[in-house]
């Protein structure tokens, strides 16, 4: 019994050496060709959640929708904020006191001028008359320019007030496709839950780590050949090196590299394989 055992340990510790040897030499294969194999990831895939808390009044889209930026995406109950924003609207268009104060102003003017004169020229006006003019002259037009800077404040909070029902509306801040909708009309949506997810699939990146070695050969901005594991994009991509880590992972001892190419075509689908080919990296 103890020879079998024997026997079959030792085979199990022949087939793990083995396995190990084919590990090893497909590693510095792969090492001397200087290919490296990541993931392609689209470069704005977006978790887009609401600016304000409240409850939803409309989804104006749905899942594989395409949209464009700035178009509305989500909506909010706005009623309060809209009546707010009327109401604002309303005091400031009303000018009422404005006018007529700039109305009583200048015809205590024009009486300042005509009494002042009669008071230089014919003393048929006492002085005391003429500085009593000049005095509600003063108070009046000091009124008109508190006035006129009541509408400016006015104005000021129609700007918040419409400022505040626009955050009511959530909007794609750039074009691509609805992938994910998690929230219903009449539900609660409050800032930070991720409510809806946008994915501009026509620029991507392939991120993928890399030897030291072949880091080294990389520089941000150059010019590189990707390959993605997708028979419909048969001949390699021409893609530009954004990103190579200054760290090595202490694991892995790799280097992340990041290579951003165009895909506005949109053949290739974000979370295929690519591969990255360095020469003269071991």
């Amino acid at each position: 019994m103890s020879v079998l055992s024997s026997l079959f340990r030792a085979a199990v510790l022949r087939t793990h050496a083995l396995a190990a040897c084919l590990m090893a030499a497909t590693a510095v294969h792969a090492q001397q060709g200087g290919e490296f194999v990541g993931i392609v990831y689209p470069v704005r895939d977006l978790a887009l959640s609401v600016h304000v808390a409240a409850v939803v009044d409309q989804v104006p889209v749905a899942v594989g929708q395409r949209v464009v930026g700035g178009q509305v995406i989500l909506r909010q109950d706005s009623r309060m904020q809209e009546a707010e924003r009327e109401r604002r609207r309303v005091i400031l268009q009303d000018r009422s006191e404005l006018d007529s104060t700039e109305q009583r102003r200048r015809l205590i003017e024009g009486l300042t001028l005509d009494a002042t004169a009669l008071f230089e020229r014919a003393g048929t006006v006492s002085r005391d008359e003429v500085t009593k003019l000049r005095l509600e002259l003063e108070a009046a037009a000091g009124r008109v320019e508190q006035l006129r800077q009541a509408k400016k404040r006015e104005q000021v909070e129609l700007d918040l007030a419409e400022r505040d029902l626009a955050l009511r509306e959530l909007r794609a801040p750039s074009a691509g496709v609805i992938t994910l909708v998690k929230v219903q009309p009449g539900e609660w949506a409050a800032p930070g839950d991720a409510l809806l997810r946008l994915v501009d699939e026509t620029v991507c990146e392939l991120r993928v780590n890399v030897s030291p070695a072949a880091a080294r050969r990389l520089a941000t901005g150059a010019s590189v050949a990707v390959r993605v594991d997708d028979p419909a994009v048969p001949t390699p991509i021409n893609g530009r090196v954004t990103f190579v880590s200054p760290v090595i992972d202490a694991a892995s001892t790799l280097v992340e590299v990041r290579v951003q190419f165009p895909n506005a075509d949109r053949r290739i689908r974000p979370g295929v394989k690519g591969r990255l080919r360095v020469e003269g990296a071991l």
